[in-house]
């Protein structure tokens, strides 16, 4: 069928469908014909605004990490906890829509969040954060916050008593006595890794030039 001469929808309420189609029922069950039937259009009319299903994908991804809101931090000496409220804005973010979380490990090119990565780096220098320190800041972030939420994500709601599912006491019972003694949530073992992380940074750099002053 031939495409129509002018664009039947927008691209912003095309990527909001296809979100909830994978919110509501699945990543397997997105497609395009899905998609166009959803909308009300033939399939030739996503073609306005997406190459391919990829692109449509790449825009799911872009959508979710949209919602993540910017913290509302001044730069300053507590500069990691601007990256703790966004590590937790991005988990909330991701959590909304675990349908569609194994789209970010392949649809998220860091050449596409390049601006958020400039707006970090200049807070982490108003902030007084040497500059050689900022990608490894930048890079493990990404990697922490990537990791650990996709990973909960995909698992599926948890609490403090799934965090290990299935652990035995009879067979495990170290496992299980840890179990017992955490009084972390998942958000708040999740929040204290970004803290761990951000202040070990910090303390090694500190370390380093202790120790070559020496």
């Amino acid at each position: 069928m031939p495409r129509p001469s002018k664009p039947l929808i927008s691209r912003s309420a095309a990527v909001a469908a296809a979100l909830q189609i994978i919110d509501t029922e699945g990543l397997d069950a997105f497609s395009l014909p899905r998609l166009a039937k959803h909308l009300g259009v033939q399939t030739p009319s996503l073609y306005y605004h997406f190459a391919d299903r990829s692109a449509i994908m790449s825009a799911i991804a872009l959508q979710i990490t949209s919602e993540a809101a910017l913290p509302r931090r001044k730069p300053g000496p507590d500069w990691p906890e601007y990256f703790v409220a966004l590590g937790l804005n991005f988990r909330q973010a991701i959590l909304r829509h675990r349908n569609a979380a194994p789209i970010l490990l392949h649809e998220l090119p860091r050449t596409v969040l390049i601006r958020r990565y400039e707006d970090a780096a200049q807070f982490l220098e108003a902030s007084g954060v040497p500059i050689h320190l900022h990608v490894q800041i930048l890079d493990g972030m990404e990697r922490l916050t990537l990791g650990a939420v996709l990973t909960e994500a995909m698992r599926g709601p948890s609490s403090r008593a799934t965090i290990f599912p299935n652990v035995d006491p009879a067979s495990q019972p170290t496992l299980a006595r840890a179990l017992a003694a955490n009084e972390m949530s998942p958000k708040r073992l999740y929040e204290g890794m970004i803290r761990s992380f951000l202040h070990g940074v910090v303390r090694d750099e500190s370390t380093m030039v202790a120790a070559e002053s020496v």
